[in-house]
């Protein structure tokens, strides 16, 4: 028997929501295959794939709202993190300065594109904390961010869950093309970061 027929739906449901509100301490968590795998158990329930996306949605807000509280707070495991993790703050950095360089729409590009990005989250969540300017344009932006990961996270995995008879292909072609698209668009921002850096 599965991992998932054991948990049940509503367990992997919240264990999705968990994983989603934490990675924006720990990016290694594998927050999106789990919202995959759980629109897959819940595909069939009415209404529930649209639950759930408001339910990650909401909880990559918080998960943000945290970690950029712990940061302005100036939290001794935030400062930590940072020192034992020079590349790290070198990209919290890069961020920063780039967010005081933008309009306000490019900055909530920024903020959008870095939800899609590895790591990208932790990365502009202390930069924002870290930085001196108002913490409320950030905010919006990243509810904007929330909601756009959220449609596309569970989106990929509804879809999925039509066009595949079998739910291990159903998850194994979602996480593939989730894999795909974040290197894609993390190749993309490498590049016109180098190419800027060229000018």
């Amino acid at each position: 028997m599965d991992a998932a027929a054991v948990l049940g739906p509503s367990w992997i449901c919240a264990l999705a929501l968990c994983a989603v509100l934490g990675d924006a301490f720990l990016p290694f968590l594998p927050s999106g295959t789990l919202v995959i795998l759980a629109v897959l158990r819940t595909s069939e329930v009415d209404g529930a794939p649209l639950l759930l996306g408001l339910g990650v949605a909401v909880a990559s807000f918080l998960g943000d709202l945290l970690l950029l509280r712990l940061a302005r707070r100036g939290a001794p495991a935030v400062h930590r993190r940072l020192a034992r993790r020079p590349a790290l703050a070198r990209s919290v950095e890069r961020v920063q300065e780039s967010l005081a360089q933008r309009t306000s729409r490019a900055a909530a590009a920024i903020v959008i594109i870095a939800r899609f990005i590895p790591a990208g989250r932790t990365v502009i969540d202390l930069a924002v904390g870290h930085s001196n300017s108002s913490s409320r344009g950030f905010l919006r932006w990243s509810a904007l961010a929330a909601v756009v990961w959220a449609a596309y996270i569970v989106s990929l995995g509804w879809l999925n869950s039509h066009w595949f008879d079998t739910a291990w292909l159903s998850l194994a072609v979602s996480c593939t093309a989730a894999t795909l698209i974040s290197s894609a668009i993390a190749r993309v921002v490498r590049r016109r970061r180098r190419a800027l850096a060229a000018c």
